[in-house]
């Protein structure tokens, strides 16, 4: 993707090397675990799951050692590389929100390392990337990408960096909305199965609004970003994770959608560029 000599965010935080961002010292590991199983990739179930976090978080202790390293240069490109994804969102989602007689409310990201403290209760890199409602906030530890390659086979590559980023601002776009907060209402009540079909329509409708994203910045693609952006979607499907990781899988459970469902509205999005044709509840719940 091209971004080199572009503007980047001033709504980027950057903690990385610094040791002390947060790092539990008792139970991060295991809710980073939770998520991990539960929210790859963030979303409604990370939003569920912050009551628990935050009485968690009371009752837990958190360090920080003050140690700092300096960052590679690798590490400082990869970052430049993210802050300048960012600012392409918010140019975006700004056009997007004034088109429609809407003023945007931008969110911020934080790239970490290891483990960061948020407004959902402290969380490790095994949570991988997510979006917190409670502070409106990305979290990003950019070395999951590595493990999205290597563990779950996809291509990497930048633009799976930048779909991601795109995901979790997706997430935000629901808050801001409103939709997240009606999908936790209509979650009250009904059986976990029922309550998974909601979580995948509200994931996948992030998977849409990355797909947007991308059709406004057509300019800034290179051949091959489509590529590893669809790849990066098969490989955090629901069905493609259980089957790397438990060997069988289990429907009623999905939270997130299949690989084939994740890389259809993440395509439709990019084809049609139509924020109103957003709504896959219709479309999977009927």
């Amino acid at each position: 993707m091209k971004w080199i000599g572009n503007r980047q965010s001033d709504n980027v935080e950057d903690r990385r090397g610094m040791s002390g961002g947060g790092k539990a010292v008792l139970g991060g590991g295991a809710i980073g675990i939770i998520i991990l199983l539960l929210n790859l990739f963030g979303g409604e179930n990370a939003r569920m799951l912050t009551p628990m976090l935050e009485q968690m978080n009371q009752s837990q202790q958190t360090q920080q050692t003050g140690e700092q390293r300096e960052l590679t240069a690798q590490e400082v490109e990869i970052g430049n590389f993210a802050k300048t994804v960012f600012a392409y969102t918010e140019d975006t989602y700004g056009q997007i929100f004034q088109e429609n007689n809407l003023q945007y409310e931008q969110p911020k990201m934080v790239l970490f390392s290891d483990a960061v403290e948020t407004a959902c209760g402290n969380a490790t890199a095994a949570s991988g990337p997510f979006y917190c409602p409670g502070d409106k906030k990305v979290y990003m530890d950019l070395r999951f990408f590595e493990e999205l390659k290597t563990r779950f086979g996809a291509k990497g590559g930048d633009f799976a960096i930048a779909y991601v980023i795109a995901h979790e601002v997706g997430h935000h776009i629901q808050t801001i909305t409103g939709t997240s907060g009606k999908v936790r209402q209509l979650q009250e009540g009904k059986s976990q199965t029922e309550a998974n079909k909601l979580s995948v329509c509200l994931e996948l409708q992030a998977d849409f609004y990355a797909g947007v994203w991308a059709h406004y910045n057509k300019q800034y693609l290179e051949e091959g970003d489509i590529d590893e952006a669809l790849s990066a979607a098969h490989a955090v499907g629901d069905d493609a994770i259980q089957s790397k990781m438990q060997g069988q899988v289990q429907p009623d459970t999905f939270t997130h959608g299949t690989s084939e469902q994740r890389i259809y509205w993440f395509k439709k999005g990019y084809q049609t560029g139509d924020i109103n044709q957003d709504d896959t509840f219709s479309a999977l719940l009927n």
